[in-house]
Order: structure tokens, then C-alpha cells, then sequence
């Protein structure tokens, strides 16, 4: 027992809150590219639409699984 979790709780927490800390941290390097490189509204629109979608995809199959209940 960690902290009065079990094993499996403990990591899917983790899981949760660490991958969504990755997920904020993403999107800020996808904001500083875009500020470095100039890209301007419709280009950071763009990276943010293409380089997004991946994280995207990713919570997607998440609330997926949950609907589903699997």
C-alpha cells in the first residue's frame, strides 16, 4: 500500500496526472516554436491543429474506453 493505495490504483493515478503534466508541457513548447519561429496567428492555428491532434488522438481513446466500458 502507497499512501493507502493499492499498487494498481497508485499507477493509474500517476498515469493520469503525469501524463496530463506532459500533455500542458507539449503544448507550451508547441506555443514557444511558434513564437520563436514568427509563425504568426494562422501559423501557430496550424501547429497547434497538426502537432495537437496526436495528444488529441490519445484523450480521445481514453473517454473512447470509458464510453464503452471496457
Amino acid at each position: 500500500m502507497i499512501f493507502g493505495l493499492s499498487v494498481a490504483e497508485f499507477e493509474d493515478l500517476s498515469l493520469k496526472f503525469l501524463l496530463s503534466g506532459l500533455i500542458a508541457y507539449m503544448f507550451f513548447i508547441i506555443w514557444n516554436v511558434a513564437r520563436v519561429s514568427r509563425a504568426g496567428r494562422y501559423g501557430t492555428i496550424w501547429l497547434f491543429l497538426v502537432m495537437g491532434l496526436g495528444m488529441f488522438g490519445f484523450m480521445a481513446k481514453e473517454l473512447i474506453i470509458k464510453l464503452l466500458g471496457l
